[in-house]
Order: structure tokens, then sequence, then C-alpha cells
């Protein structure tokens, strides 16, 4: 199969093309959807489980966003790009988002992912769903304090421990 290819002689197509580059140019990551069979207040449903993480969605001609992605210099996985499609696009902590895609979906059977972009490397539909898998950045944070955490609240216990050992054993010899 042949990789989509916009006519990027047409000022209308030109602009299509731009608007996409635009919304993907400071983006770290993207997933690509299948939408197929998607209402208006699905779509807007999916927008609101976004936008904590302040991803955005949006529907593209698939010969658009080849076009965009290839001057990106993001590669496209072979035969993602046809049906219809969104794409899902933002900066910051993709497992969040992957999350938020992954529990829409998960009620939503007409959508699916395609696939996905992280920095230089193009995602299957397969590793977007590990991804979602995988614990936020805040989570990660939360667990490497409590690990750093350990050790100090260790070594408080134990010393006031043999602390209260000797305070019980001088009060136990002085009620004696």
């Amino acid at each position: 199969m042949t990789k989509p290819q916009a006519n990027s002689k047409r000022p209308e197509k030109l602009s299509a093309i731009q608007e996409i580059d635009s919304f993907i140019a400071n983006a770290d990551f993207c997933f690509i959807l299948n939408y197929g069979g998607l209402t208006v207040a699905e779509f807007a449903d999916l927008r609101g489980k976004l936008a904590p993480s302040k991803a955005t969605l949006k529907v593209v001609k698939n010969t658009y966003l080849a076009k965009a992605l290839e001057d990106k210099g993001w590669t496209v996985v072979e035969g993602v790009l046809s049906g219809p499609t969104a794409l899902v696009a933002g900066a910051g902590d993709p497992a969040e988002v992957a999350k938020a895609v992954k529990a829409f979906l998960k009620g939503n059977e007409k959508a699916s992912v395609k696939a996905g972009q992280l920095g230089d490397q193009a995602l299957s539909a397969k590793q977007v769903e590990q991804l979602a898998d995988l614990p936020t950045k805040d989570e990660m944070r939360a667990k490497l304090l409590a690990t750093l955490q350990a050790p100090a609240g260790d070594l408080v216990r134990v010393l006031s421990a043999s602390i209260k050992g000797i305070l019980y054993v001088l009060k136990a010899k002085a009620g004696a």
C-alpha cells in the first residue's frame, strides 16, 4: 500500500496542511485514532477527558496528516493512515493522555487507537496501550519520594525505639 500524498499546490490544501503542522509543531507526542461512528457528544466527552492534560483532539484528513508528520520528521506506520482519522496531540505526560484515551475507548467500541508517536519513536496501537498502563509522572514522583523518605523514616523509628526502650527500663526501675 502506498502512503497517501497531498497535492500541496492548491492554496486551501496548503492552508489545511499548515494548520495541522502548527497543531503538531509543539507536540511531544501524538496518538492517531480511528473515530468511525463517534457522535458529536462522544467527541465532546473525549475532549473533556483530554482537557486536564492539555492535549487536544482534531479530526484530520489522512493525506494532510501524512504531509504534516513528514514535515515534522515523524515516521508513519504503514497502513495507519486510512479510514476516519483523528489526532490527539500534546506536550507533557504522554502516559496521562494515553490513560484518558484508553478510558474513553473502554466504554466506546466504535473508536480505536491506530498508532502513536512519542518523540522520534513511532508506536503501534499495542505500544500506546502499554503506555497507558504505565504510571503517570506524578505517580512516579510520589513513588520516588516515598522511596527516598523510607530510609530516613526507618532511622528515626530505630533511634526513637531505643530511646523509648531505655525510658521504659528506667520507668520500670523507678516503680519497683
